[in-house]
């Protein structure tokens, strides 16, 4: 699967643009464990355009992550248009995506990301907007929700306005923007845009993906070309491994040392204390805990840890007491 003339291979799973998630040290552990292509966070085009630090510092890009995406949002296309600019000149993505997906309050409520989808023209002007100005330079490709609400799916006609003004791939999250992240993705509507005749862009599917049997029936039922893995990262960052090789049986301590290297580069990267705030509550959401009874305290201690050694000690308690 190509995304322009950025070659993915066949079947490709893709790490999700998530806010305070897919920093340069999860994304770089994601390509390790299996990814084909890792977005970075959301970031705001009228942050960018002021050349606001903190959105500035998410354009940060390593060699060894490519091919990455960065993502941006907002709600007016010029601005939208001149932000994409400046990721091209300071952050030379494999790919711009534009975010008219997220769901909350602080981003839709205003009328960006998936705030977007009840005002179709203007999300369709910012496109093109960014298709003209940086579309000869990279791929534009789109991430959004099938609607605003279960009597606005609108997924099957924008996909196709969308690829007129020249995407070069979309992706769309199986569930409307009032769903937020409740209730089961819908696969169906991603299914049809996939088959219908006169979309030819590729189509990426996202929503639920949280093993290989999910992922292949993304691939096998629905004909997506890529699944996009999202939620279901969080303490495991081993998943695209685990779909990719479903033989392998990948052993607890081995998972264990997985978390421990994700906690190091954190640190490593943001320092300490702010290392530690990132990276503690993908560890206490870890599905390799769940179970284990009376286990609350312990995750309320991870979620207080204010050190490295300090998580590095409870990570070993738990692995000698609760996982032999």
């Amino acid at each position: 699967m190509k995304i322009g003339n950025v070659d993915l291979g066949a079947r490709p799973l893709l790490l999700a643009p998530m806010e305070d998630v897919t920093d340069i040290g999860f994304r770089l552990l994601c390509r390790k464990m299996g990814a084909a292509m890792v977005y970075s966070e959301f970031v705001a085009a009228d942050a960018l355009i002021r050349f606001v630090n903190k959105s500035l510092e998410k354009l940060k890009v390593c060699e060894e992550e490519r091919p990455v995406a960065i993502q941006i949002y907002g709600k007016e296309p010029e601005n939208v248009a001149e932000a994409a600019r400046i990721v091209v000149e300071k952050a030379h993505p494999d790919v711009l995506d534009l975010n008219f997906g997220c769901p909350v309050k602080r981003v839709a409520g205003k009328g960006a990301g998936a705030g977007m989808l009840q005002n179709v023209p203007k999300l369709l002007e910012i496109t093109r907007a960014v298709v003209d100005a940086v579309g000869s330079q990279v791929p534009v490709s789109v991430k959004t929700r099938l609607g605003w609400d279960k009597d606005h799916q609108i997924i099957y006609t924008l996909a196709e306005q969308l690829q007129d003004c020249g995407i070069s791939a979309l992706t769309i999250h199986g569930r409307t923007r009032s769903q937020m992240y409740t209730g089961d993705a819908d696969w169906t509507l991603i299914g049809e845009v996939k088959n219908n005749p006169r979309m030819r862009i590729p189509i990426i599917g996202n929503g639920d993906i949280t093993s290989a049997e999910k992922a292949d029936e993304a691939f096998n039922r629905y004909g997506v070309d890529a699944v996009m893995i999202g939620r279901a990262t969080f303490g495991q960052p081993w998943i695209f491994r685990e779909i990719i090789h479903p033989e392998e049986k990948l052993t607890t301590s081995w998972k264990i040392g997985i978390l421990k290297e994700q906690i190091q580069t954190s640190v490593d990267r943001l320092g300490e204390y702010s290392g530690i705030l990132h990276v503690r509550r993908h560890l206490a959401a870890s599905p390799l805990f769940k179970g284990i009874p009376d286990f609350r305290p312990t995750r309320i201690r991870m979620l207080r840890a204010e050190k490295a050694q300090d998580l590095f000690d409870i990570i070993d308690e738990i692995e000698m007491h609760f996982l032999q």
